[in-house]
């Protein structure tokens, strides 16, 4: 349980002056909390010698309230100090799941679902805070408050003190016997938040799919279930949580009955004054909140683990494709060659692509075309490396693209994909995503090749409109051309349209691809499409059939031939019809 503490140390070895600033005051806090009792005792034996006047006990008041305000400042100081830790330990080890993620490779994000990290990253954190802030302020509350109450009580009257703790051993044992399970089922508690939060996710996200096919009881049939499946995980935490802390309460309020019995007894026999009993009674009352801290402390350990358990799962992903130690951070031309390509996705025994030759020499735009599933998007995956080639087999400007440093190539490459995403930010934010820094003129002409400058002038908020969570509020051909215009700002020295004209009309397409080729002369550039009409403006087209190529020539070249690229440009021209 406690190995998974490790990924905090260097954490907490960064705040350790909060920590020691926090229990320091913590322990000013008990100590002054332990004094209080001494003066309760004077008071009350100064009452009980029959010759009682209010100045008398003037002098035991006044310390317990200047005690009292010592206590208080302390009490505020050990929770700005160590719950100020522990928030800030919260944010680091957010940051660094964060940046991880960043790191780790599409394929983790093809097993992993995007609810049940979001629920790492905030439900768990939360029982992270608490462990590295609370539990340790019951740990040492109850360390330092049961050795000093321990060591006072049998200090005053070593025989009462035996008999009275009797029970708190007790309480040891069943803390024990109780912390493994609370572990376990606080862990089935979050991976049912992790479900709901699933399930939540993916619902909003398909909302247009579930309401295009009136599903939405089913949804929230779902919906219900999983709720209720995870209230029934913390039912079951809380009812073996709900025994235990009264159990605890219980038996430790045993040890007040004992003095009761036997303090009582001594009290009237005279070995025992009224005043030692009652800072007796007060010790013993104070003590149970250090054996409840004890059971606190298990309890919130025990979910902190469980909650840094799930975390360093992801910590300890380590992403499949990563810069080579030393890679080159200059590419001296964008010439693509690719030499026997082979390619087949994880648990798949089917090849996506098969020996597969290809040459684009630099400034020149390459046609693909291919049925689906015949490789196109797996190939144009490969060449930022977002899948990754066997070694020898794809290069950019004669050099293996594996030897390349990742943010090198990925800057020299700009893909827009078939899913076309977009920020919930606005048109303007979105188009100069690439280029935060881009001026005015800049942003305008690339949203002019896209021809989507046109309509941006009519939305509500022309440049400013916000396009909604995943671009919701625009239309498909908006969405593709605003991710086009985002793609041609920067004008990478290599840039892939993996058949992200789809939503366009054929018109406006012709408008945007006259415009892109005259702004990327001299410029490499790869277009995927289903539609000849987009293909007949590349210098060179190959076809693609079950991950190989199957055609290769120019547009006039492949009509003159017979084969699968002019038959679909047969089948397009009829249906154009």
């Amino acid at each position: 349980m406690l190995k998974e503490f490790k990924t905090l140390l260097p954490m907490v070895k960064k705040y350790r002056w909060w920590y020691v600033a926090g229990l320091i005051s913590l322990i000013i806090t008990d100590a002054g909390e332990l004094l209080i009792p001494q003066m309760i005792k004077q008071a009350t034996n100064i009452i009980a010698s029959g010759s009682f006047f209010p100045a008398a006990i003037a002098t035991p008041v006044l310390i317990m309230i200047a005690l009292a305000a010592i206590v208080a400042l302390s009490r505020f100081g050990w929770r700005f100090f160590l719950h100020g830790a522990s928030r800030r330990i919260e944010r680091d080890l957010r940051d660094k799941l964060f940046a991880h993620l960043l790191t780790l490779s599409p394929s983790f994000y093809g097993t992993m679902k995007t609810g049940d990290i979001m629920a790492r990253a905030t439900n768990d954190m939360r029982a992270i805070r608490m462990a590295t802030g609370m539990a340790l302020v019951a740990f040492m509350d109850g360390l330092f408050l049961t050795l000093a109450i321990l060591i006072i009580l049998f200090t005053t009257n070593p025989a009462l003190a035996a008999i009275t703790i009797i029970p708190l051993p007790l309480i040891t044992i069943i803390i024990l016997a109780f912390g493994t399970v609370i572990g376990q089922r606080f862990k089935a508690v979050q991976e049912g938040f992790s479900r709901l939060s699933e399930h939540v996710q993916e619902t909003l996200s398909g909302i247009r799919v579930l309401k295009s096919f009136v599903r939405e009881s089913w949804a929230q049939e779902r919906f219900v279930d999983t709720s209720d499946a995870y209230m029934q995980k913390n039912m079951q935490l809380v009812k073996l949580w709900g025994f235990f802390f009264p159990l605890i309460v219980f038996i430790s309020g045993l040890t007040s009955l004992l003095l009761m019995r036997f303090g009582g007894v001594a009290v009237m026999l005279g070995s025992f004054t009224p005043g030692d009993f009652v800072a007796f009674l007060t010790y013993l009352s104070m003590l149970q909140w250090p054996v409840i801290g004890m059971g606190m402390t298990v309890n919130m350990i025990q979910r902190g683990a469980a909650s840094l358990g799930r975390i360093n799962m992801i910590l300890n992903e380590k992403p499949d494709i990563v810069s080579p130690p030393r890679g080159r951070t200059n590419i001296d031309h964008t010439g693509i060659e690719i030499k026997k390509l082979s390619f087949s996705y994880p648990d798949s025994e089917i090849k996506a692509l098969d020996q597969v030759d290809l040459m684009l020499e630099e400034g020149k735009t390459l046609g693909i075309l291919g049925r689906t599933g015949s490789g196109k998007s797996t190939l144009v995956r490969i060449l930022p490396r977002l899948l990754d080639p066997p070694s020898g087999t794809v290069f950019l400007g004669g050099v293996d693209i594996r030897e390349y440093d990742l943010e090198t190539l990925r800057n020299a490459i700009a893909l827009v994909p078939q899913d076309t995403f977009l920020f919930s930010a606005s048109v303007r934010e979105n188009i100069s995503f690439a280029r935060p820094e881009a001026d005015e003129s800049e942003i305008m002409d690339a949203a002019r090749i896209s021809t989507i400058d046109r309509e941006i002038e009519k939305f509500p908020k022309g440049w400013e409109t916000e396009v909604g969570e995943r671009g919701l509020s625009v239309s498909g051909g908006q969405k593709q051309r605003i991710a086009i215009s985002r793609a041609i700002l920067p004008n990478p020295p290599i840039l892939i349209f993996d058949d992200s004209l789809s939503a366009v009309d054929t018109e406006t397409e012709e408008k945007i691809l006259n415009a892109f080729l005259e702004h990327r002369k001299g410029k490499s550039n790869i277009l995927v499409s289903h539609r000849v009409s987009t293909l007949q403006w590349a210098d060179y087209i190959v076809v693609f059939d079950r991950g190989r190529i199957i055609q290769q020539g120019s547009h006039t070249q492949l009509l003159a031939t017979e084969g699968l690229y002019r038959n679909i440009y047969l089948l397009q021209q009829e249906g154009s019809l």
